[in-house]
C-alpha cells in the first residue's frame, strides 16, 4: 500500500467531537459512513477543528475504519462538493490518498472491502475488547494492481451492483412501511371507539 498511496490519521480531536454550527467544517464519524452509501453528509455535524488545518478531505480520498470488528473502506466522492463545506475525518479513520497515476481510488476502495483484505485486517488487528489496525499494518498491506482498463471495468461493475443494492434496500424499506401501516390500521380497528357527547343525549 505504501508504494501506492499516502496514509495519514484522522483529525486529532481531543475527546468528544463537539458540534459547532456555522463553522463551515463537518466531521465524518464512523456512524456517518457505510460501504454501500459512502458518506451520509446530512448526518455529519459541523465542528471546530483543533490544531493544524491541513487535513481537509479531498475527492478521491479513502477512509479506512481503523477500529472495530469491521475495517471497512469508504470513498470520498464528488458529493463532497455539494455540501459547500470543508470536511475532516474523525480519528477512528485512516485517510488513504492514492497516487492517481498508479491506481484508481474507486478500485482501491473496492479492493479494501474484499475478502483478501478483510482477512488481512483480521490477522493484523490488535487489542482485546476493541480491535484496531496500526498504520504500519496498513502500509504493508499487499494490493493487487491490475491494468487500468481492468480497474475501470471493475469500478463500472461495482457501481452497477451498488445501484441494484440501493434499489433492493429501498424496496425492503417500502415493504416494511406498508406492513407497519396495515398492522397499525388493524390494531386501530380493535380499539374501542371514543364516546362522543351525542351518545349521551
Amino acid at each position: 500500500m505504501k508504494d501506492l498511496a499516502r496514509i495519514s490519521a484522522g483529525h486529532p480531536f481531543r475527546g468528544k467531537i463537539i458540534e459547532s454550527r456555522g463553522s463551515g467544517v463537518v466531521a465524518v464519524q464512523m456512524k456517518d459512513a457505510s460501504v454501500l452509501d459512502n458518506v451520509n453528509w446530512a448526518e455529519c455535524i459541523e465542528t471546530e477543528p483543533t490544531g493544524h488545518r491541513n487535513d481537509y478531505l479531498q475527492i478521491g480520498d479513502i477512509l479506512v475504519a481503523a477500529r472495530g470488528s469491521h475495517n471497512y473502506a469508504v470513498l470520498i466522492d464528488a458529493t463532497l462538493t455539494v455540501i459547500g463545506k470543508q470536511a475532516i475525518a474523525a480519528p477512528q479513520f485512516f485517510i488513504v490518498r492514492v497516487a492517481k497515476n498508479k491506481i484508481l481510488p474507486e478500485y482501491l476502495c473496492w479492493f479494501l472491502n474484499q475478502p483478501p483484505c478483510q482477512r488481512y485486517f483480521n490477522l493484523n488487528a490488535e487489542g482485546t475488547l476493541t480491535k484496531a489496525i496500526k498504520r504500519s499494518a496498513l502500509d504493508e498491506m499487499p494490493i493487487v494492481v491490475p491494468s487500468m482498463a481492468r480497474q475501470h471495468t471493475i469500478v463500472g461493475l461495482t457501481h452497477t451492483l451498488q445501484q441494484e443494492l440501493r434499489l433492493i434496500e429501498q424496496l425492503r424499506r417500502n415493504n416494511e412501511q406498508m406492513q407497519a401501516a396495515i398492522a397499525n390500521q388493524l390494531a386501530a380497528d380493535l380499539l374501542p371507539k371514543p364516546v362522543t357527547a351525542k351518545q349521551y343525549r
